[in-house]
């Protein structure tokens, strides 16, 4: 009889475990799609840090990469930043087992940030600033055209509000642009895709997961802050944070304040109705209703 609930749960496991696996492709592919990430002849250079993020990232991109009506090449890159109990084995082993190019790069920017940054201080910005400048030389070198990151639906609204509380501005971190230098294609294929399934994947892949304090910098307090926002609103308001990331590819500019995005100075009435106009905000549920004493209904005027 134990065996029997044994199997069942195990072949329920197994079950749950690839619809994960197609729920990944299937999001990831999408958003190559929608964004035109990878093109034929593409040599996609993913960044692996070690953690859950980027090694789904891997993982899915190479699954795609068997499926794909184009032919792609996938070169993984680690950059060995010199941090204190940094594992240095582990990549390689794992990389070599996978049987796939990579590469990884040496550089001790630890000892450049605890240089110049204060003892507390949080360095994740001068790290990334070195990081990127790096990465981007690498990509030269190895002749990649397009660089590949793993963040996630859940780091792109985070940025999106770290951007808006603290920054003032309406900027979030977009699925593709181009690097800072004007010469690489910057993507991100795990936009669509929830922080909670590249956990749950990780678990499931046995993904050798290096941690990511070796630096022993300070967290971001305000991302934290940003973190336990989202996760209150979705135990609170389920769906909430589906439709903040949904608005950020819905957005209206002539119902926004951007002078620059739009040509309010210029806009003239022409007295012909837009189904965009104020009208889309005096729907139902902000109209007056009509049972409120001594109000009379605009109908009855």
């Amino acid at each position: 009889m134990n065996a029997v609930v044994e199997t069942k749960a195990e072949d329920k496991l197994a079950y749950e475990n690839n619809k994960l696996h197609k729920r990944l492709c299937r999001l990831v592919g999408q958003a190559i799609g929608d964004f035109n990430m990878i093109e034929d002849g593409d040599k996609v250079m993913v960044c692996l840090s070690g953690g859950k993020d980027s090694y789904a990232l891997l993982d899915i991109l190479m699954t795609l990469r068997e499926r794909a009506p184009i032919n792609f090449e996938i070169v993984a890159v680690n950059l060995d930043q010199k941090q204190p109990n940094f594992p240095a084995d582990i990549l390689p082993a794992y990389l070599e087992k996978l049987g796939i190019p990579f590469h990884i790069e040496n550089q001790d920017t630890y000892s450049i940030v605890k240089r110049l940054i204060p003892e507390g201080k949080t360095t994740c910005s001068l790290c990334s600033r070195l990081r990127r400048g790096i990465l981007y030389r690498v990509a030269d070198e190895l002749g990649c055209n397009k660089i590949a990151l793993g963040h996630h639906r859940d780091d792109i609204l985070e940025t999106f509000f770290l951007n808006m509380f603290f920054g003032g501005k309406l900027k979030g971190m977009p699925a593709k642009l181009v690097s800072d230098d004007g010469k690489h294609m910057v993507i991100r294929p795990l936009a669509y895709v929830k922080e909670e399934d590249t956990e749950r994947y990780a678990e499931v892949k046995k993904f050798p997961i290096i941690p990511c304090d070796l630096c022993g910098s300070q967290e971001n307090l305000q991302r934290k802050q940003i973190k336990a926002m989202l996760r209150d609103w979705e135990k609170k308001n389920p769906g909430r944070v589906e439709n903040t990331f949904s608005a950020l590819s819905t957005v209206v500019p002539s119902h926004l304040m951007d002078r620059d995005l739009f040509g309010f100075k210029d806009i003239k009435t022409d007295g012909i109705a837009n189904p965009l106009g104020d009208i889309a905000f005096d729907e139902e549920p902000c109209s007056t209703p009509a049972t409120v004493p001594g109000v009379i209904p605009l109908q009855s005027l």
